[in-house]
């Protein structure tokens, strides 16, 4: 009998609780792109990502590079090995990976964007895909790896207001 009324409690409290969160709350059906992959359709996943920026209050880190990259991969490397700034860029950004190599350059996409003049570089777009900052990578180097400092500054100045 307690099982009974507990399923049932259960069950009137998801019930209460799916009335009262937003609509937008667990719709999202955007996929975050782990590689670059030339043979995605960039313009579709910048779309996708003003979405899930929208619905969840963040901002848009463009990554443009490849896999023929060494620094993308350190990059990618950096932030798996740095857990805090990992959730940190996870917790205001949405992140996209736009490939840029022999076999598909998305010139019409980044033609939106400005020059990229070395790989890999980051846009930082608000949530409706507009454009608030184009960064070369360079100067958040250090010696053959990243600075934790410098990427964990940039990822703050350019989180949302009230975000962090």
């Amino acid at each position: 009998m307690i099982f009974k009324y507990s399923l049932a409690a259960f069950l009137i409290l998801v019930t209460v609780n799916s009335w009262l969160l937003p609509a937008s709350v667990g719709q999202s059906k955007y996929v975050p792109i782990a590689k670059y992959d030339p043979k995605r359709n960039a313009a579709g996943d910048i779309q996708d990502a003003i979405k899930e920026a929208q619905i969840r209050h963040k901002r848009i880190l463009l990554e443009v590079g490849g896999n023929w990259c060494s620094w993308c991969h350190t990059l990618d490397d950096f932030f798996d090995a740095n857990p805090e700034l990992l959730r940190l860029r996870n917790q205001n950004f949405v992140t996209v990976k736009i490939n840029f190599s022999e076999e598909n350059e998305n010139k019409e996409v980044l033609a939106h964007y400005g020059p990229v003049e070395s790989f890999p570089h980051l846009f930082v777009l608000d949530a409706d895909g507009k454009l608030l900052l184009s960064k070369d990578t360079a100067v958040l180097e250090n010696g053959r790896s990243y600075d934790l400092g410098r990427l964990t500054a940039f990822l703050k100045e350019w989180a949302p207001a009230g975000m962090q």
